[in-house]
Formats: structure tokens, C-alpha cells, sequence
């Protein structure tokens, strides 16, 4: 049997096996993927549903590397036939400078009594870098409650190609702060590489005055507030 150090990393493999979720495999997920590259922060969050009489896991598991985010997906699934479980698995590495925004909302308890670094309750993480979005629809209506009218439909469209949600209830406050933490150098990282590709891109420039931000660049910022 092989001796070789679970993972690429030693603090995310101490992780994955306190989390007991296919350990060995995920770390063979990303040793393949990473390819050598360096870890410089990871976020591993599990997720539990029940459905009917069965409990179904599902695994997430950012990893940052200076270049990219590895992003993989675990689920573990019973086949109907009743034989042995088996786990789907996906893995996608995007490179930094195509992740369009970084977004985080949180909820805060009882506003009116925080204090100077009081964290929140729970806190949603959305990534977009696909261009993909998700449309909600629902029949429009209007103000008078005796109109039957036929309103057609209203909804949004919203660009969510990876969304995590952590509960302190649910999840653990330390789990949280890993979260917001993990959020925040992913803003940063990308906001980086962001100006790194556009000024590479672009020619230099003579004299003081500093060039003005290349298209698609603020909007990438605005995408990555607090």
C-alpha cells in the first residue's frame, strides 16, 4: 500500500480526513488537477440532505492557487439496484482572470446591538465565471386584488455558477470565519489578477499620468464588494 502524504496539502489533508468523506479520493482529485501547484488557501465544506429514508453527503472543496481556483464537487450516491455506493465526482479549474465576481451576503441578528467586529449569523458566497445564469419566473400581477387579468411574467436572471451557503447554527462559527476569510483572498486574488492581465495587455505608457482602466476591469471590481 502506498505511503505517499494524503493530499497536496498538509492542513487541507488533515481536514479531509476529519471529515471522513472519501479522503484518499478527493486528495488523489487534487493532486491530479493541482499538478504541483502550490495551495495558498483551501475552504472544505460538506453538506448533508435527507431525502425520503436516505442521506445523501455532498462535498465542495475550493482550493486557490496564485494562477487559478480548483473548484471540486463530491456526491455520494446509492444505486437503485441496491449494489455497492459509488461517488460522482466533478472538478473545474478557472483560471483567475475569468472570474467575472466574487459576492458576499450575510445575515447580522439584532442590528441595532452590534458591536465593532461581531461577525455575522450566515453568510452566502457567490462566484460567477461563466456567464451562465439562472432565470426565476413567476406570473406578474398588479395592484388591484380584483384584476384577473393576464400579467404575463416577471422575474430575474441571476449569474450564480457557484454558490455556498454556511450557517454558524448549522456549520460552526469557526466554519464561517474559514468561509468569510476564504472569500476574501479570493476577491483579493482575483482583483489582482485582473490588473496583472490588463496591464500586460496594454502598452506602456510615458509620463505621470495613469492609464485608464481597460473595459470590463471596474465592472469586475463593482462584482467584488464587501
Amino acid at each position: 500500500m502506498s505511503t505517499r502524504p494524503l493530499g497536496p496539502d498538509p492542513e487541507l489533508a488533515d481536514q479531509l480526513t476529519r471529515a471522513g468523506f472519501y479522503p484518499h479520493l478527493i486528495a488523489d482529485l487534487l493532486d491530479d488537477e493541482l499538478d504541483g501547484a502550490p495551495v495558498q488557501r483551501h475552504l472544505l465544506h460538506l453538506e448533508t440532505h435527507v431525502e425520503r429514508a436516505e442521506v445523501h453527503r455532498h462535498a465542495i472543496i475550493l482550493v486557490l492557487t496564485r494562477e487559478s481556483l480548483v473548484i471540486v464537487h463530491v456526491d455520494d450516491h446509492q444505486p437503485e439496484d441496491h449494489s455497492e455506493p459509488v461517488a460522482n465526482v466533478s472538478v473545474e479549474t478557472v483560471a483567475l482572470p475569468r472570474l467575472d465576481s466574487v459576492v458576499v451576503s450575510a445575515v447580522y441578528p439584532r442590528p441595532h446591538e452590534h458591536r465593532p467586529g461581531q461577525g455575522p449569523r450566515e453568510l452566502t458566497v457567490g462566484i460567477a465565471w461563466s456567464g451562465g445564469s439562472r432565470l426565476d419566473l413567476g406570473p406578474a400581477g398588479c395592484a388591484d386584488p380584483q384584476c384577473d387579468a393576464d400579467h404575463g411574467y416577471q422575474g430575474q436572471m441571476v449569474r450564480e455558477d457557484l454558490v455556498l451557503r454556511v450557517s454558524a447554527d448549522a456549520d460552526g462559527t469557526e466554519h464561517l470565519n474559514d468561509a468569510r476569510s476564504f472569500a476574501r483572498e479570493l476577491r483579493r486574488a482575483t482583483r489582482d489578477a485582473a490588473w496583472a492581465s490588463a496591464q500586460g495587455e496594454r502598452p506602456e505608457h510615458s509620463g505621470s499620468a495613469a492609464p485608464a482602466a481597460p473595459r470590463g476591469v471596474s465592472r469586475l471590481v463593482r462584482g467584488n464588494h464587501r
